[in-house]
């Protein structure tokens, strides 16, 4: 008896594409046919066929690989046990970036992964009287509308994106979803990490190529300031694509208590990579005296003991300008990820006073890993 033709889905052609792809992957015969016959050419979507007796297969494929399921219930759930990596995006090409990395985490960490856009909306209601303000309003919802429709174009084609990535191989395929927010970036990203209550988030930055006016108005940076989440910040030309790549790591301390607790969190998130070196290091600004060396020697004997399988060593660096000291630090031993711990800092702190994290996210292409102790 000849195994007849069942539609598995309806999807776009690019969605469908992508989907035939990963199934005859499996040794899974599709076929593609337009919803509208009579009218292929407008049609609003493809049917993907299969064989009956390929039914159960495929649906085990199409389950296990969560393609498409972007606003499944579970993943909204914050009770479930897995953790959580949130991914702030702005639709640039270092967000694609940052997805990458925070994707191949999210396979070693076992989490599942929340992408989220923010856009502002510039209407408001106006001061115009009663009558001009009911037509200003018309034309303030149309350029609203015309907003959200972009947003949701641009979250769409990343998301297709990144379902193509995942068919070819270049993104590990983990459990992901999108949420959208109106408001100010950084306020509506400190907010969702209240609510989804992610392990960690990552965050693509443009990287040393910022202009200084931007120091105050970043968002990353804003971010790193206002949230007790670790977050890693990615520059555009970060060279590795997965933490699996990374071997060499330099945790900056200044002896403070609060960088015991920052990096009990560092070692606990690094777990799954073993190869990792981990350098200890103390910028000294001013002379340094031989009790600084003593200090770090003791927090290295203490890390040892803590962490036996953690490969430590200190650095001690006495400068006088510490940005460039950090620079040729980081060339010469070959630092990959900057760590560190930051606290949270009130509005004048940020503007005359900048932390050490929000200057190294402006002046370096090195990854910042930043904690907060």
């Amino acid at each position: 008896m000849e195994d007849k033709l069942v539609t598995l889905a309806i999807h776009t052609n690019e969605k469908a594409q992508i989907l035939k792809h990963v199934l005859e992957g499996e040794n899974i015969e599709v076929h593609i046919n337009d919803v509208d016959l009579d009218n292929p050419g407008v049609s609003a979507g493809v049917r993907i066929r299969i064989k009956e007796s390929d039914l159960p297969k495929a649906l085990s494929v199409v389950e296990s690989r969560h393609l498409f399921s972007y606003d499944e219930e579970e993943t909204y759930r914050t009770d479930d046990g897995r953790q959580r990596i949130l991914i702030p995006v702005d639709f640039s090409d270092y967000s694609l970036k940052a997805c990458r990395i925070a994707f191949n985490l999210a396979r070693e960490l076992g989490a599942k992964v929340k992408i989220l856009h923010v856009y502002f909306n510039p209407y408001y209601p106006t001061a115009l009287p009663m009558a001009e303000a009911f037509a200003y309003q018309g034309k303030e919802e149309k350029e609203f509308q015309n907003i959200i429709e972009k947003v949701k174009e641009n979250i769409q084609r990343l998301c297709n994106t990144i379902d193509k990535k995942v068919s070819e191989g270049e993104f590990p395929s983990v459990n992901y979803s999108y949420v959208l927010r109106e408001g100010l970036p950084e306020e509506e990203i400190v907010t969702f990490t209240k609510e989804y209550k992610p392990s960690i988030i990552v965050m693509g930055t443009r990287g040393k190529d910022q202009k200084d006016a931007d120091l105050i108005g970043s968002v990353t940076a804003e971010v790193i300031e206002m949230t007790h989440v670790p977050l890693i910040a990615i520059p555009e030309n970060t060279p590795f694509k997965d933490f699996k790549d990374v071997k060499h790591i330099a945790f900056l301390t200044n002896f403070s208590q609060r960088d015991l607790i920052s990096f009990d969190l560092l070692a606990k998130l690094l777990q799954p990579y073993q190869d990792i070196r981990i350098s200890l290091t103390h910028i000294a600004v001013k002379k340094s005296d031989q009790w600084d060396e003593i200090k770090l020697q003791g927090i290295k004997t203490y890390f040892s003991k803590q962490y036996p399988n953690l490969n430590l060593d200190y650095k001690l660096i006495d400068t006088s300008d510490m940005l460039k000291s950090l620079d040729e630090y980081i060339k010469d031993d070959g630092i990959q990820v900057l760590a560190l711990t930051t606290s949270k800092r009130n509005i004048f702190a940020r503007m005359f006073s900048p932390s050490i994290s929000r200057k190294m996210l402006f002046h370096s292409d090195t990854p910042l890993f930043v904690l907060r102790g």
